[in-house]
């Protein structure tokens, strides 16, 4: 299974190049569901050195003070016999560094990179990979050593800053807590043991380090801590001797450390009897296999949240749309789709697919009747007005049978009215497909994607409306202007004919046209009016169907897709500038695809080969 391990570390630091990791992403991250030994320890308490002993390299700063101001992930991974070892930086690809002293210079400069020369901490981790024949593949993120009080230039916050980084890494359920604290202090007064136990309180996914057993007073020894009476964990507590201050001084390698560390319990007697799971080899490969364990038992899990986070990134990555093609034709393909789009959630508007259209029929079904209902033709129809076009249409000798031009007069003056209701037909229905164009493009999600593009789009859309629009206006009240050019004469020609009205010399022209016949003709021409209105209340819609509605659902682009072939390259990729976050949030959204896709595939391999 030392793939496993191998594994997680690929996926972990893939994570961190891609900023997914602890609460860094909005999206569930799967570095939180990938188990880790995060290293716990007061300032001093031999953290540093457990590290590098399980390393068997010099490469961690040291100095007073806080020196571990950021999270260190360190990754190793055994390498075959006789080759060469050497460290990488995932912040410097490609670049290998087979000098250790240059491995802690850089920790040291990308430290000052992100916080500054100051004291001030991060929780940014660093990512550090070693390769060597002498390490077992291991995870170990390094956390800043806790305080109690702030130093100069260090906020006075610094103390609770520190606790807070370390509780976010060691609360989450898989974390494995390695716990350093020196034997020469009371377990008491353990800073690393006192906020374990807050959040492990069984102390189920704690490891206990006991540095410094070397510096014990003459007389006491840990041998209770070692064999749990004194401070019990479900594993057994491990003891290291590291190298001292002189020995570093010195520059004794680790090799010859490990070398006198076995020595130091295989011939003290207090732990003669607990050699073989003390010091920092033993420790190395404990972690290792307990790190194995914790990772197949959490693969089921592992798989379900990479499955879950795929299905999330795909249904977002299709929300925020399709990347813009490079060359002309693909941008110009782009528009073009955009747009059937647009126009076909237009007509689905219209068509009652999506709704909004059932209020153009509305216009026609209540607003058009009710506002020729409401039509007033009193003033056109007035005995004054009558008796006035009349009187008018006899000119200097009166009709002898009938005044037909004062009847057309009439007619016509009171026909004109209609154009009022048909012209507010024609701009009600216009203000309804202006709603639809409106609705249809908040509703096209790819334009939402290209601002330029969805400004263009809405504006072409509305001129065409208003272009309908115009056309309809004429072809309607042209409707009401036939309807006064012509008039049905057989209406006329069934109306009883009153003979006795004829020209009578005894009588003056004003007497011949008395009341009563003038309010005949009055009722007669209102009659032939509503028979007119009856008419148009059913051909004004047909009009504006024919001129608006049919024809924004024929060609409603078709003005903008000529403009469209017309336009350069420079002029396409204008409206296919979008939201510079979106394109942002896309590409990485794009590579978080691909890591957890390539995760789900060797995660489903190693489950499948178990």
């Amino acid at each position: 299974m030392e793939n496993l391990i191998s594994l997680v570390n690929k996926i972990q630091r893939a994570c961190t190049a891609l900023g997914d990791y602890g609460e860094a992403s909005a999206l569930p991250t799967l570095w939180d569901s990938l188990p880790a030994i995060a290293v716990v320890g007061g300032q001093s308490s031999g953290k540093s050195s457990v590290l590098e002993s399980v390393v068997g390299k010099d490469f961690l700063p040291r100095g007073s003070g806080i020196v571990t101001r950021r999270p260190l992930v360190l990754q190793l991974h055994k390498s075959d016999e006789g080759t060469r070892e050497y460290a990488e930086f995932l912040h410097l690809p490609r670049k290998r560094f087979t000098d250790f002293a240059a491995v802690r210079k850089e920790i040291q400069d990308e430290t000052d990179r992100e916080t500054g020369r100051s004291k001030q901490i991060s929780t940014v981790p660093i990512q550090l990979s070693i390769y060597s024949p002498n390490v077992v593949n291991l995870t170990l993120i390094d956390l800043p050593g806790l305080t109690k009080v702030a130093v100069e230039g260090q906020p006075d916050s610094i103390v609770h800053d520190i606790e807070n980084m370390v509780r976010s890494y060691i609360e989450k359920p898989n974390c494995i807590i390695l716990a350093i604290s020196p034997a020469n202090q009371d377990i008491a007064t353990s800073d690393a043991i006192k906020i374990s136990r807050e959040v492990d309180p069984t102390g189920e996914r704690t490891i206990g380090v006991l540095t410094k057993i070397d510096l014990m007073d003459k007389g006491t020894d840990a041998v209770d801590m070692l064999e749990g009476r004194a401070y019990r964990l479900k594993f057994p507590w491990i003891g290291v001797v590291n190298r001292s201050q002189a020995d570093i001084n010195k520059n004794v390698d680790m090799i010859a450390a490990r070398r006198r560390e076995r020595e130091y319990f295989n011939s003290t007697p207090e732990y003669k009897h607990l050699a073989n799971r003390m010091g920092s080899e033993h420790l190395a490969k404990m972690l290792s296999k307990h790190l194995e364990t914790v990772i197949k038992s959490k693969i089921p899990g592992i798989q379900s949240l990479i499955n879950k986070t795929i299905n999330e990134i795909e249904t977002e990555l299709a929300r925020l749309g399709k990347p813009v093609a490079a060359d002309a034709g693909g941008k110009l393909y782009a528009i073009m789709e955009i747009c059937r789009s647009f126009d076909q959630i237009f007509k689905d508007h219209l068509d009652g697919v999506r709704p909004g259209g059932d209020k153009i029929y509305n216009v026609f079904d209540n607003q058009l009747p009710a506002a020729l209902k409401r039509l007033q033709f009193d003033k056109q129809l007035s005995m004054e007005n009558i008796r006035k076009l009349i009187t008018e249409a006899d000119g200097y000798q009166p009709h002898l049978i009938a005044p037909e031009q004062g009847y057309r007069r009439l007619i016509e003056s009171t026909l004109v009215t209609i154009r009022g209701p048909a012209e507010a037909a024609v701009d009600a229905v216009h203000s309804l497909l202006k709603d639809l164009v409106h609705k249809a493009v908040s509703e096209t999600l790819d334009l939402k994607q290209y601002p330029g593009l969805r400004a263009e789009v809405g504006a072409a859309a509305i001129d065409s409306l208003d272009r309908m629009r115009d056309e309809s206006k004429k072809a309607t009240l042209q409707l009401v202007d036939m309807e006064s050019g012509y008039l049905t004469v057989d209406f006329f020609r069934k109306l009883p004919q009153d003979v006795d009205k004829g020209g009578n010399p005894t009588h003056s022209i004003f007497d011949r046209y008395n009341d009563s016949y003038l309010r005949r003709i009055g009722t007669t021409i209102l009659s032939y009016v509503n028979m007119v209105c009856a008419t148009l209340r059913h051909s004004i819609p047909k009009s504006i169907v024919y001129c608006q509605v049919r024809e924004a659902k024929r060609s409603l682009l078709d003005h903008f897709f000529t403009d469209l072939g017309k336009m350069e390259t420079k002029r396409l990729s204008s409206l296919l500038n979008e939201d510079p976050a979106i394109m942002e949030r896309r590409t990485g959204l794009a590579k978080r695809l691909e890591l957890y896709r390539s995760a789900q595939a060797e995660i489903d391999a190693v489950a499948w080969s178990k």
